[in-house]
């Protein structure tokens, strides 16, 4: 294992919605996305999911109410929640999730990848 920069490994990708692995621990996958727009509404049955914002601002819709994050903050969204991130700028994100999640959970979309790229 190496010491890992994350702003190094934003600067390797530009697309948007593809999260990037960059390590692993215990079962759980460390990744990076660049989010503009909105995701589709999901939600994963088995797993939680982790979104840090490291840059910019992301709202994350739940069906009753929305989340704001800010640089330097993260939420946790709680298996079975259904969520849809938005971002109306670039953000930035580190996501922590199990290793047998699926991207969109629950749905299928054009967005939606299969295989994360390791960078």
């Amino acid at each position: 294992m190496s010491v890992i920069n994350i702003q190094e490994k934003f600067k390797l990708f530009s697309d948007h919605w593809s999260p990037k692995k960059i390590g692993e621990l215990n079962g759980q996958q460390i990744l990076v996305a660049k989010l503009k727009g909105e995701f589709v509404f999901h939600k994963h049955d088995n797993e939680d999911e982790l979104f840090m914002v490291i840059k910019g601002t992301l709202n994350i819709e739940l069906r009753n109410k929305t989340i704001t994050l800010n640089q330097g903050e993260f939420y946790v969204v709680p298996k079975g929640v259904e969520h849809k991130p938005i971002a109306k700028e670039e953000v930035h994100v580190l996501l922590f999730e199990p290793l047998s999640i699926k991207h969109t959970g629950d749905i299928i979309a054009d967005i939606t990848v299969e295989t994360y790229e390791s960078i």
